[in-house]
């Protein structure tokens, strides 16, 4: 088949009306719900509002709430995950003994699934017949509420997210790290470079542009936290811990809300495309400087 064989598009557009189907058209469908009041519980027939769903959800402080919670474990457990991974990352490429041991090993926790970690987690954490809180028992200090007090359960979801996510960071920053090339070192080494220096001048910002990538991954992806959340407090105390996931998971399974929680899903989209392009465009001087 030449390049201009028409035959091509016999295999290019069954091909495209396919993606189109199945990745345009819900997209589409739910933007066109999000406009919408359509409830199935009680079933009331569908009318058009406009942005009334948006104004709504903007004016509910619990969407505010949810957010903000969000946010909070998202950028905390991020940076934690970044720091301890580089660190490790740094300490692997050092070529310590044992290093294929501890780089399996350091990625186990990734590959157990969220619900499993979770409910290993709820376990563990339980106020009063987890391990931990007998431990605690037995040296003689009082119980912790981990997953009863509101600023102990945000605490222990992002150890639980940091504890299976820093193990990604550590592969991807490690790849990035064997590939910075020998000579820059050497001749930092003829200069006498301390290894602080090293870092500081080479390491680091070599290892930029593949540290934004890593960073903005885990961003996107805690952002949708909903599993670690829902199986470790189910957003309690309260709504204390809820996220914006299982903020519309309430309202979709639970309320069958179904043109509200469409415009919550895109309200979410609109705000993760904003931390998205702000983060970007703070560290592009940074990249460009370093290209």
């Amino acid at each position: 088949m030449t390049r201009n064989d028409p035959i091509k598009h016999f295999f290019i557009w069954p091909a495209l009306l396919i993606v189109l189907l199945i990745s345009i058209f819900p997209l589409v469908y739910s933007l066109t719900t999000s406009f919408m009041s359509m409830r199935l519980v009680p079933p009331t027939p569908a009318r058009f509002v406009g942005f009334g769903n948006y104004i709504d959800l903007l004016q509910n402080p619990r969407f505010w709430h949810v957010a903000g919670t969000t946010t909070l474990i998202a950028f905390i457990s991020v940076g934690l995950q970044y720091v301890i991974g580089l660190s490790v990352a740094l300490a692997l490429n050092s070529k310590v003994p044992g290093e294929g041991i501890f780089r399996v090993s350091f990625l186990l926790p990734m590959l157990v699934a969220p619900v499993a970690v979770a409910l290993i987690a709820r376990q563990v954490l339980n106020p009063t017949m987890g391990p931990l809180n007998e431990l605690m028992s037995a040296l003689g200090f009082p119980n912790l509420p981990f997953l009863t007090q509101t600023s102990w359960a945000l605490g222990s979801i992002i150890a639980v997210e940091v504890w299976q996510w820093t193990p990604f960071v550590i592969l991807m920053l490690l790849a990035g790290l064997q590939t910075l090339p020998d000579d820059v070192y050497e001749a930092a080494a003829l200069e006498n470079a301390t290894p602080w220096q090293q870092f500081r001048d080479i390491t680091f910002p070599m290892l930029l542009p593949i540290s934004v990538a890593v960073v903005f991954i885990r961003l996107i992806e805690s952002y949708k936290i909903i599993d670690t959340v829902f199986v470790m407090t189910g957003g309690g105390p309260g709504i204390s811990t809820e996220t914006l996931t299982l903020f519309a998971y309430q309202e979709g399974f639970k309320k069958f809300n179904l043109g509200y929680t469409s415009a919550l899903s895109f309200l979410f989209l609109i705000v993760i495309t904003v931390i998205g392009l702000v983060y970007l465009a703070v560290l592009k001087p940074y990249l460009e400087k370093h290209k």
